[in-house]
């Protein structure tokens, strides 16, 4: 691969980044002190991250299988959100959440360390 085409790769990547930070900042516009995905806090994400019952079973299964806590919970919908807003996606589907229980499980084997 030339490196003419990692360019357009990377600028793609930083489009996609542009536009998902401009739809959390109309998302969050109304909220004092909150301008990203990471900041909800759990009534917000109670709101902002809704997910459907195949997606649930998902995420429960994952608790289970990883033994992960609430904090984990809420921060996995988090970044399955930011994964949606990337993608473009109004809701969260069930390849975010599983793309975001991946970088989760990655983290707990010492991966990302």
């Amino acid at each position: 691969m030339s490196s003419s085409q990692q360019f357009e790769k990377s600028e793609k990547i930083r489009q996609r980044v542009i536009v998902a930070r401009e739809i959390q900042g109309e998302r969050y516009k109304q909220t004092v002190g909150v301008y990203a995905n990471a900041q909800m806090s759990s009534k917000m994400l109670k709101e902002i991250c809704v997910i459907n019952t195949a997606s649930q079973n998902l995420l429960k299964a994952a608790m289970e299988k990883l033994n992960l806590s609430a904090r984990a919970y809420d921060r996995i919908l988090k970044v399955s959100r930011t994964i949606a807003d990337l993608a473009g996606s109004e809701d969260i589907k069930a390849e975010h959440l599983a793309e975001a229980i991946q970088y989760r499980s990655l983290d707990r084997e010492g991966w990302a360390g």
